[in-house]
């Protein structure tokens, strides 16, 4: 009788210790998050966004900001850098797929990955905040002397070929944002894709669209999509 009633309490003390750690183990992760900030710009950028995010749950372990060399080119640079950076990323969380989100200039190597990288299959949501998805005229003020904008230009090589075939291409979900006030993007229009979601955020700085607080709204949501 003993031994029946110490065997009884050992299951029952081993069925307690499996309730207390299901929860834990059932925790579902975040896709992890790759932010890439513009040109002359740096990490420090994404402070707003990140605080957001971790007050909706995402930790340290799951946020990356990519830093890199703001006047290198596009496509013989930059694209096979942040391809690196991609894998890096992954074999670090063990995540089979990523998010970015990436403003201005930062879009255009994270889509050329994407375009010519086979990247898409590796990344479930680009989100755009003001990129110069077919180019700004402003970029012509320092084209002379930096490849970065040089690529930028409307009709140059990079956006010709951004601009090819299919502008969102792969199961990627695509979003992008733009104001009618950016003081950077010019035309406005530059900035939506074909195939992507499309908002207008409104009058906002270029800059505005890193910390306005709608915008950060509704790119979380975005992000939480499956």
């Amino acid at each position: 009788m003993h031994r029946r009633i110490a065997v009884l309490l050992a299951l029952l003390t081993a069925l307690a210790g499996l309730l207390c750690v299901a929860p834990a183990a059932s925790a579902a992760a975040h896709r992890p998050v790759i932010l890439v900030h513009g040109y002359n710009a740096d990490p420090g950028v994404w402070g707003s966004l990140t605080d957001d995010l971790k007050a909706d749950g995402y930790s340290d372990a799951e946020l990356f900001r990519w830093s890199y060399d703001t006047h290198a080119s596009v496509n013989e640079t930059l694209a096979g850098q942040f391809a690196a950076y991609v894998d890096q990323v992954r074999a670090q969380t063990g995540a089979d797929q990523i998010d970015i989100v990436a403003h201005s200039f930062g879009t255009l190597p994270a889509r050329w990955y994407l375009a010519h990288g086979n990247g898409s299959e590796h990344v479930a949501h680009m989100i755009s905040l003001g990129g110069p998805n077919h180019g700004t005229y402003t970029a012509w003020a320092c084209a002379a002397w930096d490849q970065a904008c040089r690529d930028m230009s409307p009709g140059s090589y990079v956006q010709k070929q951004l601009a090819s075939g299919d502008e969102t291409p792969g199961a990627t979900r695509y979003a992008t944002f733009w104001s009618s006030c950016d003081e950077v993007i010019n035309p406005d229009n530059s900035v939506p894709l074909a195939g992507a979601t499309n908002t207008d955020a409104g009058c906002l700085d270029h800059n505005a669209l890193l910390s306005d607080d709608g915008v950060s709204t509704q790119v979380r949501a975005i992000l939480t999509t499956p």
